[in-house]
């Protein structure tokens, strides 16, 4: 069926609108469910930091133990102090997800340029709320966080075999910076 231009202009314009809308009242929501991470999220987190320990585990068991959480609640409880290395988590009554974050500059340096960079330790999304958006959720606002205090970039290390999680950034419009490679010279 042909329409005249008028109307299929109308007609895109009012499916742009309606997107635009829709992934607004989405921002919004998610917006309303992150938020920095207190003391009360302590133990919420470190069940995730498990499971993330596992799957880095299942990758690597030559390089990380299973069982175990890269901060306890003493480490965990400074770190929620630091102004710069911020922590957020999804929470819609439980918590979901975190974002472990960390803020760093370079000033007046020989080689590189001044520049501003938000790096992510960790993102992790509890494996009962994967593929609701979740992690979507987090990137996006750890980005908006980023832009509002001037960083320049937003950086991350993904570990080789963690396929998920690379095609999660991928998605997020990220890019390769360097490869960090490795020979294992000890079994």
């Amino acid at each position: 069926m042909n329409l005249p231009k008028n109307t299929a202009k109308k007609r895109c314009c009012t499916i742009a609108v309606r997107t635009f809308i829709c992934n607004f009242a989405t921002s919004i929501r998610y917006n309303t469910m992150i938020r920095k991470a207190t003391k009360r999220d302590i133990q919420a987190i470190i069940a995730l930091l498990h499971q993330v320990d596992m799957v880095h585990h299942v990758i690597r068991p030559d390089l990380f133990k299973p069982n175990t959480t890269k901060y306890d609640e003493q480490k965990l409880e400074a770190l929620l102090e630091d102004e710069s290395k911020p922590v957020f988590v999804f929470d819609d009554g439980q918590v979901l997800g975190h974002a472990f974050c960390m803020i760093t500059e370079v000033k007046d340096d020989k080689l590189l340029q001044n520049i501003k960079t938000l790096y992510i330790d960790d993102i992790c999304v509890d494996e009962k709320a994967r593929g609701k958006h979740v992690g979507t959720a987090l990137y996006e606002y750890v980005r908006d966080y980023a832009k509002a205090i001037g960083c320049n970039n937003i950086t991350l290390n993904v570990w080789e075999g963690n396929g998920p999680a690379l095609n999660f950034y991928r998605n997020m419009g990220m890019k390769v910076q360097k490869t960090t490679m490795e020979t294992i010279l000890q079994p």
